[in-house]
């Protein structure tokens, strides 16, 4: 997995402003999460995803709401204008910001495809990255999903 060099301090936030944060640290493992948690966490086909260490994620305006979406992992969104902010496993020292949610997005290419199993068919994604499915992943065997079923 690669990392991406970055400025000294990249910035990011929410949509209206109330929740901002800075990364002292370059991106590393950014990504694209095909998974269905994602799909639902995001409201979208996938989550696009960057890493840093946890120490290096400073909360400078207000602070995510967070969301326990498994057993294994918490993510982050504002509470007052809903725009997902973060993904991180409970034991990890890296936490994933949502790459739309950067000051500079385009500064964050992903290197890898996760979650491949639930890759929607209609999608088309031409770039030639490596896919991995979400079962690859032995920590995630046996984790608890504690979003709600469809219906």
């Amino acid at each position: 997995m690669s990392t991406h060099p970055s400025p000294a301090r990249r910035g990011g936030g929410c949509q209206c402003g109330a929740v901002r944060y800075e990364i002292d640290a370059p991106l590393e493992k950014i990504h694209l999460c095909h998974c269905r948690m994602c799909q639902r966490a995001l409201g979208n086909a996938f989550a696009a995803l960057a890493g840093c260490p946890k120490e290096r994620l400073r909360w400078t305006r207000g602070a995510p709401k967070l969301y326990a979406s498994s057993s294994l992992a918490t993510r982050g969104f504002c509470a007052d204008c809903g725009t997902p902010l973060t993904f991180a496993y409970h034991e990890a020292a890296r936490v994933y910001v949502t790459i739309g949610s950067l000051d500079d997005p385009a500064g964050a290419p992903p290197a890898i495809h996760y979650g491949a199993e639930s890759w929607l068919p209609w999608l088309q994604l031409c770039d030639g990255l490596p896919r991995e499915a979400t079962a690859d992943d032995p920590r995630l065997r046996s984790m608890t999903v504690h979003q709600a079923p469809p219906g």
